[in-house]
């Protein structure tokens, strides 16, 4: 192994494309220039990463019936890593890591296309596909046993204990879960609005005013909500009119406290057991702040007593940078397995 390794991850999901590159090198090295165990995730880390530049696509990936589109993410993300490359003096990727959304169960044309058109376009050494919550997991974590819940407009939590695989919780979609993530409490409040409309028990007259003042007349909902493709993001788009209301409405805060006991359930059914261990939460859900940190707060300290709460130390895409950093220097330690964490070496054909 080369003392400077050049990695690359990719962060693909509802929000956009994002690519990173960084330069890797074995823990230990002095200057300013070079953060401790920042490529792959919080103390103890034993790779060094510096940040060499991010391209940034506000708009996602297109997908469709097969998940995430491969031939429209070679598109962008060829072009944004070899401009990533060329500014940095690089003639090739050490190792490439793509996260993607949807990879557990609807990855075969990523892991049917990626493999070689990377191998062939970056001179990339190393590849891995991961799972959005894998990379999650590894920039909130790093390498270390425990457990994240990834929440946004929906819900995932993954835990691991790093001998025994993947433990996955929730995910499931807003139709069948993401239990407590945004979709379900912008949800749970618009239901609650509609019963305040009808005169029906358990309605609030606050989130009524509240969908009046952001989406019109009630009976307008099912036209605005049922013909979109979005409606998950539609649906999230009011979780934070029913954080506001919950301080003064006890409907609302009933939404958020079974949110809360939602989420503390997915955490737990992943947390591997055993005194000391760690878990995070991550994800622009928990920026509603207090009406839901503090029931779930509660809610954690009943239903995991024994683990430990620790800020993220990254997002998914310093994730998909931190396993990268760890394929390019033989370090990675987080559990590989089909549809969660994939690693394709040079020579190797895609699985699946």
């Amino acid at each position: 192994m080369t003392s400077r390794q050049w990695v690359l991850g990719v962060d693909s999901g509802g929000s956009g494309l994002r690519v990173a590159l960084g330069c890797a090198r074995p823990a230990g090295r002095s200057g300013n220039a070079w953060v401790p165990g920042g490529g792959s995730g919080g103390a103890g880390a034993p790779v060094d990463v510096r940040p060499a530049g991010t391209v940034v696509f506000d708009e996602p990936v297109r997908t469709g019936a097969g998940g995430v589109d491969a031939g429209h993410l070679l598109e962008r993300l060829l072009p944004a890593a070899g401009e990533l490359l060329a500014r940095a003096g690089a003639d090739r990727a050490d190792a490439v890591v793509v996260g993607a959304a949807g990879m557990a169960t609807l990855g075969d044309g990523l892991r049917a296309r990626l493999p070689g058109a990377l191998r062939g376009a970056l001179g990339a050494r190393r590849l891995a596909l991961a799972a959005d919550a894998v990379t999650a997991y590894a920039g909130a974590l790093g390498q270390r046993p425990g457990a994240v819940v990834a929440a946004g407009t929906g819900l995932i939590a993954l835990g691991t204990d790093l001998a025994s695989g993947w433990r996955r919780a929730d995910g499931w979609g807003h139709l069948l879960g993401d239990c407590g993530g945004g979709a379900w409490i912008g949800r749970a409040g618009l239901e609650a609005a509609l019963r305040a409309h009808d005169g029906r028990r358990g309605g609030s007259p606050a989130l009524l005013a509240r969908v009046e003042a952001v989406f019109g007349p009630p009976a307008g909902l099912p036209g605005l909500l049922y013909p979109r493709a979005d409606r998950p993001a539609v649906l999230a788009s009011f979780a934070p009119e029913v954080a506001r209301c919950a301080p003064r409405d006890p409907v609302a805060a009933g939404v958020l406290a079974d949110a809360a006991r939602h989420i503390a359930q997915a955490a737990a059914a992943v947390c591997p057991p055993g005194p000391g261990r760690d878990f995070a939460l991550t994800g622009g859900l928990f920026a509603m702040g207090d009406p839901l940190l503090v029931p779930l707060r509660a809610e954690l300290a009943e239903q995991l007593p024994y683990a430990r709460e620790v800020s993220a130390a990254g997002d998914p895409l310093s994730g998909a940078v931190a396993v990268a950093a760890a394929l390019a220097t033989d370090t990675l330690r987080l559990p590989c397995e089909p549809g969660m964490l994939e690693t394709f070496p040079a020579g190797h054909p895609p699985t699946g």
